[in-house]
């Protein structure tokens, strides 16, 4: 299962009591393992590259949402902090410049381009021009997800009947997995 960097411990939480569980009462539960990518793992927050993204934000100057519209994503980017330095060039220094290195993650994520890949691409080119591209990449990623999102929830009907199927569905592979768990641990159905 695919998981941020900072949500590994409920992935090795779920993981730990499925082996725990199984290895009493024999393969009941599917054991998951989480799924990091190297580069996106963790996004910071584009106003304080020290600080988390993260959806508490109140503000939200420096959290991009599926849902923004992409002049808002592009006004976000713009304004994102980069680092005051005199080089004013695209490196991956972390320590050094974590809201450049921030971006690069970003971009990274949303390209599939390595940092060494990102650093040629931008070589003697400045922060600005980075955070456009970064930005424009973060638009053209999210645009099938946001315009796909706004057809289905303009139609009523059709998520409803979604709703119920999946939840449907749901109910009945629970109740399998629960009748497998009532009868390992010795517990009677009515």
């Amino acid at each position: 299962m695919p998981v941020g960097e900072d949500q590994k411990q409920h992935c090795e939480l779920t993981r730990d009591i499925a082996i725990r569980f199984n290895g009493v009462y024999g393969d009941v539960f599917k054991v998951p393992e989480p799924y990091i990518p190297k580069v996106g793992a963790r996004i910071m927050d584009l106003l304080d590259p020290t600080s988390k993204m993260s959806k508490s934000d109140e503000a939200g100057a420096g959290v991009i949402y599926l849902m923004d519209k992409p002049e808002d994503i592009m006004r976000k980017f713009k304004r994102a902090v980069t680092d005051s330095d005199t080089e004013n060039c695209v490196r991956y220094a972390p320590e050094e410049k974590p809201g450049v290195a921030n971006l690069m993650s970003i971009y990274g994520a949303c390209t599939g381009k390595s940092f060494e890949e990102i650093e040629k691409e931008f070589a003697g080119r400045g922060y600005g021009d980075f955070k456009k591209y970064v930005g424009e990449a973060v638009v053209e990623m999210f645009r099938p997800i946001r315009e796909e999102s706004e057809r289905l929830i303009a139609d009523k009907a059709y998520l409803e009947s979604v709703y119920r199927a999946g939840a449907e569905k749901a109910a009945r592979t629970a109740y399998k997995t629960l009748r497998k768990v009532y009868k390992k641990v010795g517990f009677v159905e009515r």
